[in-house]
């Protein structure tokens, strides 16, 4: 079991599924937090309504949202392949974790925006700012606690989602666990992925509340 083949093995798997995580995430973000704004801002009682624009991001949100992982996963394998070249291993994974990322987190971040005090909001309108500094200097700055719990919870959730991509030959240590555990029936190294997942989790989990909680002006 604990031969130097298995651990390098082990430490691979952790670091591809950290990888995969942390840069679905990144990039999830990229895209999710300006639709999470764009979904807050053109609601019926957002800073600027515009039904015909929220329902579209409703609509691609709710639809992405409804597909299970794995089946969006192989969806989509011809997008991937003709992204990365491939579609299988770490790097492509990237490509099907931060499709679903993306809705995810931008149901996140409107969640958290809809947290904001309204009328904290109409001081800031009162004041004359413009719908842009609402948003950037009041809007996210009252829900950043809350932003940095919804990130914690997407990162956990990613996360999830990497090691499920290893039975379609995704990477990390979802992979390792399909090919020993599954495949193989090695429930030891079933049983050691499984706690490195739970592991990573709490990790992410701590470091992220500990932040959300630094932020938090109520304390």
């Amino acid at each position: 079991m604990w031969s130097k083949q298995v651990v390098d093995m082990l430490i691979t798997g952790i670091w591809e599924t950290i990888y995969m995580t942390l840069t679905a995430t990144l990039i999830g973000y990229a895209a999710g937090l300006p639709m999470g704004i764009l979904l807050k801002i053109t609601d019926k009682e957002g800073l600027h309504p515009n039904a015909v624009l929220y329902k579209i991001l409703d609509t691609i949100a709710n639809i992405f949202r409804s597909i299970p992982f794995l089946i969006l996963l192989i969806l989509l394998i011809p997008f991937t392949r003709a992204l990365i070249g491939k579609s299988y291993g770490t790097t492509a994974t990237i490509v099907p974790l931060t499709v679903a990322a993306i809705p995810f987190i931008a149901r996140m971040v409107e969640s958290s925006l809809n947290e904001v005090d309204a009328g904290v909001i109409e001081a800031a309108r009162s004041m004359g700012a413009g719908n842009a500094r609402i948003v950037f200097k009041v809007m996210l700055v009252e829900a950043k606690t809350s932003l940095i719990s919804g990130a914690t919870i997407a990162v956990g959730t990613i996360l999830g989602y990497s090691a499920m991509a290893g039975a379609v030959g995704g990477g990390g240590l979802g992979a390792i666990a399909v090919r020993y555990g599954y495949n193989r029936w090695q429930t030891d190294i079933m049983i050691v992925t499984v706690i490195l997942l739970i592991v990573l989790v709490q990790i992410f989990q701590t470091i992220g509340m500990l932040i959300a909680n630094k932020t938090d002006k109520r304390k």
